[in-house]
């Protein structure tokens, strides 16, 4: 039976599902907040449990000279003040077992990224923290092997365990999505989300950065909502063509409310 797990008032694991959302990476004070501020109203208005997510730090750009963000103090303070601001419950990356001590602290949700979904010491750490820890599943890895992360953050005696789906890699710059991986995923027990917009990425494709394909966000979110994921995962701008990282696969904030009436209307017909 899978368990339904609650962050901050915001239940997963049940209907309707979950966003989780926002910039890719912390840009300004001024963008993150408007953009917080901006996706509460909506998610609100559409009645949709929302999870803000934005990061400090993007330790794993391609190229050395692309921007990571405003680094752990700086990032962690913002974080914190979009939580007591809008009261929506905060997710964000870690990148080693320090850090997840000191964001501990101050989020909800903390997020081990796909390309360290096997590091036995950060999943450790993560769990130990007793907050909420989303595994994303790596691209390199097949669904059901998910289950040896999760065995790891369960061995640290937390079960506030949530699973991404992000596509997994096929040949050069690209990536692919088996919808067979989220009942799979499902099938071990905690609630699954699907991330739509990291989904669509092209991995190092634009010679030193990624490339993206934005126009397949919503196709794929669809047949995820279709399938019975529990959230969606969406990176969003204000202007995605002008954001610091994953623009090209970021969705217009403009074209948020739509999307989520389409999702919406698809979960409440099956």
């Amino acid at each position: 039976m899978q368990k339904e797990i609650e962050i901050r008032g915001v239940r997963v694991g049940k209907r309707p599902f979950v966003f989780i959302g926002g910039p890719c990476v912390i840009e300004t004070e001024a963008i993150t907040l408007k953009i917080a501020e901006l996706l509460v109203d909506i998610t609100e208005r559409l009645n949709v449990p929302f999870i803000f997510k934005s990061s400090y730090d993007k330790a794993n750009r391609t190229s050395i000279k692309s921007y990571r963000g405003p680094g752990i103090n700086e990032g962690i303070k913002l974080l914190a003040r979009v939580r007591e601001t809008f009261g929506c419950p905060v997710l964000t990356d870690v990148h080693s077992k320090e850090e997840a001590g000191i964001v501990g602290e101050v989020v909800d949700v903390l997020q081990v990224p796909a390309l360290l979904s096997r590091q036995t010491d950060i999943l450790l750490a993560c769990g130990r923290t007793g907050r909420a820890v989303n595994i994303k599943k790596g691209q390199f890895m097949a669904p059901y092997d998910v289950r040896y992360a999760i065995n790891k953050v369960e061995a640290s005696g937390n079960t506030n365990i949530i699973v991404t789906e992000r596509g997994t890699c096929f040949g050069y710059n690209n990536l692919v999505n088996d919808f067979r991986a989220i009942p799979i995923l499902k099938g071990l027990g905690y609630p699954v989300v699907f991330d739509a917009t990291h989904s669509v990425q092209k991995p190092g494709a634009l010679q030193g950065c990624s490339g993206g394909e934005r126009e397949f966000v919503l196709p794929l979110a669809k047949a995820a909502i279709a399938v019975g994921v529990d959230g969606i995962f969406m990176e969003v701008h204000t202007n995605p063509e002008e954001a610091l990282c994953d623009g090209e696969n970021s969705i217009f904030l403009r074209d948020l409310p739509e999307y989520l009436r389409i999702l919406k209307r698809i979960e409440e017909s099956l």
